[in-house]
């Protein structure tokens, strides 16, 4: 069966999504004041073993987490998700080339710090906007916490803060079994992240909705042309 027009463009935009929330991902790892909660110790993991990038561990940590979801999934998980691995793998690279195209954005002064890292959370809520109008397929942090919630019947937006809070909670563990119990890559930036981007994602979603739909083809923005 060929592949619809409607459904290629619907990957394409999910993949400049991640595109914009890559590079807003390493822009604020260059602001050292950690990086959001899912990518958190993906990033404590870079600092420990340097030889991987944090594009690397990235497609690790999702790969890890496509992995929970068939262990939980087991007969339900739809191969269908199994598209997550090459986007993910896909994230990692842009998140490396983010690392090398903004290595100039690496500021000492604090304010400047923080700077970087509403900047970047900001690019990361644009992405991920552009994933939740492009309904394409989900990242693997949100399919986990979907395959968890629909598995216990709990809520989940609920389990989605208590996922975010696990991940940090992950790496603090691992900074300070690394690092002679200090802390180290989760700090306030990462707080900040966990905070903002949520609204971040509800102030541009609506905005770029009709637009996107609109290059899509998708029938209600046919709909809504038609009402005009």
């Amino acid at each position: 069966m060929p592949i619809s027009s409607e459904t290629l463009k619907r990957y394409a935009l999910c993949i400049l999504g991640l595109f914009f929330s890559a590079q807003g991902v390493a822009i604020t790892k260059l602001g050292a004041l950690g990086v959001s909660p899912i990518s958190s110790v993906a990033n404590v993991m870079s600092l420990r073993l340097p030889a991987l990038s944090l594009g690397n561990w990235l497609i690790i940590w999702n790969c890890v987490l496509i992995l929970g979801q068939i262990l939980i999934l087991r007969r339900k998980f739809q191969p269908i998700q199994l598209l997550q691995i090459p986007l993910s793998f896909l994230f990692g690279y842009f998140t490396d080339f983010g690392l090398w195209a903004f290595s100039w954005a690496c500021p000492e002064l604090y304010p400047l710090r923080l700077v970087n890292i509403c900047c970047g959370t900001i690019m990361l809520g644009f992405g991920i906007s552009f994933c939740v109008i492009a309904n394409a397929v989900m990242n693997s942090g949100e399919a986990f916490v979907k395959a968890v919630s629909d598995t216990t019947h709990k809520d989940f937006g609920t389990l989605k803060i208590c996922f975010d809070v696990s991940c940090v909670g992950i790496a603090l563990v691992l900074s300070l079994l690394f690092f002679d119990f200090t802390i180290q890559g989760t700090r306030e930036g990462t707080l900040i992240a966990a905070l903002c981007t949520g609204m971040v994602i509800k102030f541009f979603t609506p905005r770029l909705r009709q637009p996107l739909e609109r290059f899509i083809g998708c029938h209600r923005a046919q709909k809504e042309e038609i009402s005009a």
